[in-house]
């Protein structure tokens, strides 16, 4: 199994040996530090727990200073579970993983949280129609609609309605990686991934 944390630096465009042109995104993957392995005995699981980026130690509680102890002080802590729960993972605590363990066309999937949106209507959410543009229909270009339901006396759960969008984890799958720079550490993924620039993504091949 393959994983590591990266950056999305922003999106260009990548030319293949035919010469079509592809939409690729960006991600700085630093080397990442393994600060934990979780087993079955101690955690009910298996996984590998590993960190990144830098923060300053006096913004770091005392339980992950704990946790950490002498191998740094990171912003960012995730985990990537081995579904085999009788695997052994190769990787030692204090560990550091890059990505030459990836190739060109691996393919993978990316997790990240997708871009906050705020409070929206109906329209963006969901998709809705909204209401006739005729007929003195004068203000209702966006609005929902009716709710009710007959003889229904309340509004059932799961009813799509106007709230907050966006900021949610997103998984992509079948993504291709085609170029690596070991120079700079950076993956070139084809077409878009979850997130705004700056955004920690997954990825695992």
């Amino acid at each position: 199994m393959k994983f590591i944390l990266g950056r999305k630096l922003n999106m260009t465009q990548v030319f293949d040996k035919d010469g079509v042109v592809h939409a690729a995104t960006l991600v700085e993957a630093s080397p990442i530090t393994v600060t934990q392995i979780k087993t079955v005995e101690n955690d009910g699981y298996v996984a590998v727990q590993v960190a990144t980026g830098k923060k300053n130690p006096n913004n770091i509680n005392k339980a992950i200073k704990g946790h950490l102890k002498e191998l740094g002080s990171f912003s960012d802590i995730r985990e990537f579970r081995i579904e085999d729960n009788k695997a052994t993972p190769s990787e030692k605590v204090g560990d550091k993983i890059d990505i030459a363990q990836f190739k060109e066309g691996d393919i993978i999937e990316v997790s990240a949280i997708s871009k906050g949106k705020g409070f929206q209507g109906v329209v963006k959410r969901h998709g809705f129609g909204g209401g006739p543009r005729s007929h003195g229909q004068k203000h209702s270009e966006r609005e929902p609609g009716s709710i009710g339901g007959g003889l229904r006396n309340k509004v059932p759960k799961k009813m799509r309605m106007a709230g907050r969008m966006g900021s949610d984890k997103i998984t992509v799958k079948n993504l291709k990686i085609v170029h690596i720079d070991s120079a700079s550490n950076t993956l070139y993924i084809l077409g878009a991934i979850p997130g705004r620039r700056g955004t920690l993504v997954e990825i695992i091949g």
